[in-house]
């Protein structure tokens, strides 16, 4: 009851904020459990890099050749999203890929849903690369490390093919470090690429396919009756192998 002074007593007095501390400590619990759950089911990617040699030994099948498709799709029980990359063989350093090969990438886009994931590499039709593979069948292969399966191949002066080395790839047994503009990357011509290639496998006798004519770099010229083209484009077709000796 209030006082002659209009008040309550002290003893009957409450304060006004007596319940808010454990509702905070309830909130904060919440977070907590909240953070610890997701922690949990979080998953990370780790790549690690190989030397040269690794990827070459490791990969069943390595190709130089051409994007012609990318298609990306949910796939397994999960749903996740994979792009599938078609590449036309120009030339198969290691394995019988026949005159194309599919592999899958974990990253793409469906709809308005998009999935990346760091150390995944992206294509786009026309792209010339050459991929380190692997997988048995008949899943479909997937590429050796994720970007370091993949050497990227562009034509320098004189449309001579350079091929880049990726970003990571290890050249010693300790910690390295991936500096922007290292010189350990410059461009390699093609055909000292493959002779690197052949020389981890110890293979000087290999499988060399004609470029497809839609594919090869003087395409153009051939169709307006340059004189070289004879030997450029050469009678080889697709498909058909040609025995290259050193």
């Amino acid at each position: 009851m209030p006082n002659a002074q209009g008040s309550m007593p002290d003893d009957q007095r409450r304060p006004p904020h007596r319940g808010r501390p454990r509702v905070i400590l309830r909130l904060c619990i919440g977070h907590w459990a909240l953070c610890i759950a997701v922690a949990a089911n979080a998953s990370a990617t780790v790549l690690l890099p190989a030397d040269f040699p690794t990827v070459v030994t490791g990969s069943g099948v390595i190709v130089h050749g051409r994007v012609v498709g990318v298609r990306s799709a949910l796939t397994g029980q999960r749903r996740t999203i994979e792009t599938f990359i078609t590449v036309d063989v120009m030339d198969a350093l290691k394995g019988n890929p026949g005159p194309s090969v599919t592999f899958r990438v974990p990253n793409g886009q469906v709809g308005r849903y998009r999935r990346v994931l760091v150390g995944a590499p992206e294509f786009a039709e026309g792209d010339e690369v050459v991929v380190f593979l692997r997988g048995q069948a008949p899943a479909i292969p997937s590429l050796f490390g994720l970007s370091q399966g993949v050497y990227r191949v562009s034509r320098g002066a004189g449309a001579q093919p350079v091929v880049t080395p990726p970003p990571l790839m290890a050249r010693g047994g300790g910690a390295e470090r991936v500096a922007r503009g290292d010189p350990a990357r410059r461009p390699l011509p093609l055909e000292a690429f493959t002779r690197e290639v052949e020389a981890v496998l110890g293979t000087p006798t290999r499988t060399v396919r004609a470029t497809p004519p839609h594919l090869h770099p003087t395409a153009h010229a051939c169709a307006a009756g340059t004189p070289h083209c004879a030997g450029a484009m050469g009678a080889p077709v697709l498909g058909a192998p040609l025995e290259r000796r050193r």
